[in-house]
């Protein structure tokens, strides 16, 4: 199972990235896929996470301006970041689970399989 992260960049405050997260290895579709970012000096954060193929669930700081979409034809998902602020500037990682419960969505260490991630830094 593999996962990769792309899309990062550069951008200035209220610009937008688009990231994406390929996965391969198994079908994805009913499991629970996840963003994560880890600044400088911080932990990892839970950021969105669409769960059991269904139902999208975000961190309260990104939501209105991140939206995650799945494209199940592609097993790829996709998280559109728009009105950047400087705050988002991290380290986005993907990750998956195949049995992960509802309450611990938001725990990093729920997740099996994770992507290498890419680098988001917004500028002020």
């Amino acid at each position: 199972v593999q996962l990769q992260a792309s899309g990062g960049g550069l951008v200035q405050a209220g610009g937008s990235l688009r990231l994406a997260c390929a996965l391969s290895g198994r079908t994805f579709r009913r499991d629970t896929v996840g963003w994560f970012r880890q600044g400088p000096g911080k932990a990892r954060e839970f950021v969105a996470a669409v769960f059991r193929g269904h139902t999208t669930y975000y961190q309260d700081s990104v939501k209105g301006r991140f939206t995650m979409s799945n494209d199940n034809a592609k097993n790829t998902v996709h998280l559109q970041m728009s009105s950047l602020e400087p705050e988002d500037s991290a380290v986005y990682y993907c990750a998956a689970s195949t049995s992960l419960i509802l309450s611990t969505l938001r725990s990093a260490s729920a997740y099996q399989y994770w992507g290498q991630g890419t680098l988001v830094t917004v500028s002020s």
